[in-house]
């Protein structure tokens, strides 16, 4: 399966308008300063039907546990609830997308997917804002 290359640890590379990316959906004033900067590591783990994507970061840890085609009930790292599908395309893509559940929230996409280089590139949207983060797979 193509959503196996995702597997393991990746430390941040590069972030372009991540602060306006989390001011677009909403989040707070605080928060985006601390987070905006911060340098964050990813692992993704496969167990049994469930896919697990924690964040390690010096600002939070926290973890997303999911099924591939099955919405659920995500909660932010700031404290947002959004109703969450998270799919595969035929070409290996995670499209993971966030429909806001409370007046105010705003939908977001973020789309995930590993290059031919090994890298981990991560598109974030929120209606007209474009976020592009990059990854580096752990050794």
């Amino acid at each position: 399966m193509a959503a196996e290359k995702f597997i393991g640890r990746w430390n941040s590379a590069s972030s372009e308008n991540f602060e306006e990316y989390m001011k677009e959906c909403g989040v707070g004033l605080l928060t985006r300063k601390a987070a905006a900067n911060i340098k964050v590591t990813l692992e993704f783990k496969k167990q049994g039907n469930k896919w697990v994507c924690a964040q390690e970061s010096t600002f939070k840890n926290t973890s997303l546990e999911f099924e591939l085609d099955k919405e659920f009930e995500e909660t932010t790292p700031d404290g947002r609830k959004y109703l969450t599908l998270v799919t595969i395309t035929p070409e290996g893509k995670f499209i993971q997308r966030q429909k806001k559940i409370k007046d105010g929230d705003k939908d977001s996409t973020i789309t995930r997917h590993v290059d031919d280089n090994d890298i981990l590139n991560v598109v974030m949207e929120c209606g007209s804002i474009v976020c592009k983060r990059t990854y580096t797979r752990q050794k």
